[in-house]
């Protein structure tokens, strides 16, 4: 598949997202059964990282393409398709904002669970699900909503405040993050309004350790958070910075246990008929 110049690229192959995502995985499996996919769909996962919610689908006898921008999550998801045997599942590199290697019409489902909002030029991005999606199927979206109270929002709002201002004519990911955004993106794309519906749901970060320990995976291995810390240290803020996450991770942390993590964070859920 083609692939841009996207700065994305940098920022994803930059850490080792799937040291995150493995917080991540019982969510997954929880939206797919949701989504109530069947033998057979015709799934692409655009953004997929490592597969969280691509795998799942595919356990279920979906027909699965995974595509994403980072390298390293493509061959990652390679690896765990394969090892769990999954021949119906594979991963290859590509830019959400143009899908050039995929076909008209290719696909029942359309998912990006946290992945196709990063992309680059939203309304192009809009425009691709809609091309590749067959008439009668469906796109869904999860996308973090913009001064959400809850972890990722937050984590997200956070590492901007200690980061560079971004390029000229950076349009934020968390626009997807609002209603109004993503009905005149789809628009443009050809979707009246009343094919699209919204809910609010629940992502849940499950890790074995205290909550500074997540933060821990998060500084070391995510990409947005790497780049805040590491304008914060040129800055003399490193610790203003660590103990600004500690208290957002700790104060949100719904375990019983001091050594364990459950962090709920909530994220519009968009479905598209198309």
């Amino acid at each position: 598949m083609t692939v841009t110049t996207n700065p994305n690229k940098e920022l994803w192959e930059k850490g080792d997202f799937t040291q995150v995502a493995a917080s991540m995985r019982a969510s997954g499996d929880a939206l797919v059964a949701r989504l109530g996919i069947t033998p057979g769909t015709r799934v692409l996962d655009l953004g997929c990282g490592d597969g969280t919610t691509a795998l799942p689908a595919a356990r279920v006898g979906a027909e699965v393409l995974g595509v994403d921008i980072a390298g390293n999550l493509v061959a990652a998801g390679n690896q765990r398709a394969q090892a769990e045997g999954l021949s119906n599942c594979r991963f290859q590199e590509g830019d959400a904002s143009r899908l050039d290697d995929l076909a008209d019409d290719s696909f029942d489902l359309v998912v990006s669970i946290f992945g196709a909002m990063f992309a680059p030029r939203p309304f192009d991005v809009a425009k691709e699900m809609v091309r590749v999606t067959r008439p009668g199927g469906r796109i869904v979206m999860g996308n973090w909503i913009p001064n959400d109270p809850t972890l990722v929002a937050q984590i997200l709002k956070i590492s901007s405040s200690y980061s560079p201002p971004p390029p000229e004519g950076f349009v934020s990911p968390m626009t997807w993050g609002v209603e109004e955004n993503v009905i005149e993106r789809f628009a443009e794309a050809g979707v009246p309004a009343d094919r699209i519906g919204f809910s609010r749901e629940t992502y849940t970060f499950e890790y074995p350790a205290a909550p500074t320990e997540l933060l821990a995976v998060f500084r070391t291995y995510y990409g947005p958070t790497m780049n805040a810390f590491a304008a914060a240290e040129a800055n003399g803020r490193t610790e203003e910075l660590h103990r600004e996450l500690a208290t957002l991770f700790t104060s949100q942390n719904t375990s019983p246990s001091a050594d364990a993590t459950s962090i709920p964070a909530t994220f519009l859920q968009i479905s598209v008929n198309v």
